[in-house]
């Protein structure tokens, strides 16, 4: 018996997490050039895992959310180009990295609470929380800092996926975080130590609506990629200006002054607009005027943009007024909390 059979199931489950401020400048060649440095936060909504020793001779990955599921045979490559990319990049990467390549039969089980491209990090989430169970089902004993870099390796790296590196980290370490990116390599988190008051007031004023659509971020991401290539144009001028912001509400909220960290979530919707047409759409906008008109005070796609979740700054009693102005238009509301918590693990018999 090996130690595989005395486990009979890992969990783990890691948070997604709302862009505050800086998002886009944690994304290459912009980092390497400038240095990113991000502001966000994470949520009660969570990407979630279930890791299986199985008897057979079988390797089994399983979405149950997407109703999805694929089996391979213990030898044949684990090489998937539909919907478990990441499932197949993750067991490829440990199997590597900590079994010395010797397949182990396993039942992977996988499930969000938000939809896939919805801007909230999910992505990025799932490969944390893969990593974490595996972590824990060869007892690799991985740090977060291990998790966050391990998954960015996996994601840009292994399956040369466009994007950045906030959402790993935020889903390894969990809370009010300011990462900076002083170079491609290193990362540094800092979590903010907001009094319980502060965080409540800035939370109820924040309406978590999803646009119904969900996006495509590439297209998003080249844009800033070019921007950070250009020398004088206005979109690396607004990528500056997104850097600039993360640091000025990082320093509100730790004043707690509220009300200016949320008028910069607001702001920063207009900076980040600046970056590619397609950060915006005229339903993005048509839900924009109908919250605005019904006393909403800004608003901010969160992630790349182009659709998933949008915040909506509203003072809290004309929350209602706002919700009942949004019926009708293909969304949803979710409610959420802000979390302290990161990537946990734990076994079930």
């Amino acid at each position: 018996m090996n130690h595989f059979d005395k486990i009979k199931a890992v969990h783990a489950k890691a948070p997604l997490r709302l862009g505050l401020a800086g998002g886009g400048t944690d994304v290459e060649p912009y980092l390497s050039k400038y240095g990113g440095q991000v502001l966000n936060a994470t949520i009660s909504l969570y990407t979630n895992c279930v890791i299986r020793g199985l008897k057979n001779s079988s390797i089994r990955f399983i979405a149950v959310d997407l109703d999805k599921f694929v089996t391979f045979i213990v030898g044949e490559p684990i090489v998937d180009s539909d919907k478990f990319v990441l499932h197949c990049a993750v067991y490829n990467k440990m199997i590597s990295r900590y079994c010395g390549g010797v397949p182990v039969p396993i039942e992977l089980i996988t499930y969000s609470d938000a939809p896939p491209g919805s801007g909230v990090g999910s992505s990025s989430s799932l490969v944390v929380s893969m990593i974490k169970a595996f972590s824990h089902f060869l007892h690799a004993n991985l740090t977060e800092y291990e998790i966050a870099n391990l998954a960015c390796e996996i994601e840009r790296v292994d399956c040369c996926m466009s994007g950045g590196k906030q959402d790993q980290y935020a889903a390894a370490f969990g809370g009010l975080n300011f990462i900076e990116f002083p170079s491609s390599d290193h990362a540094i988190v800092s979590p903010l130590r907001i009094k319980r008051e502060i965080m409540n007031s800035f939370e109820e004023h924040i309406l978590l609506y999803f646009t119904g659509i969900s996006r495509e971020s590439a297209s998003i991401i080249n844009a800033q990629i070019k921007a950070a290539n250009s020398h004088e144009s206005d979109p690396l001028r607004a990528m500056h200006d997104l850097k600039q912001t993360s640091l000025e509400m990082r320093n509100y909220l730790l004043r707690g002054e509220v009300k200016n960290a949320l008028s910069l979530i607001g702001s920063s919707w207009g900076i980040k607009k600046k970056l590619a047409h397609s950060v915006s759409n005229s339903n993005i906008e048509k839900i924009a005027l109908a919250a605005t008109a019904a006393g909403a005070d800004g608003l901010k796609i969160s992630g790349a943009g182009g659709g998933g979740f949008m915040m909506i700054i509203v003072e809290p009693l004309k929350r209602y007024q706002v919700m009942r102005a949004l019926e009708g238009l293909g969304g949803t509301f979710y409610k959420f909390r802000f979390t302290d918590e990161g990537v946990e693990s734990w076994e079930t018999s």
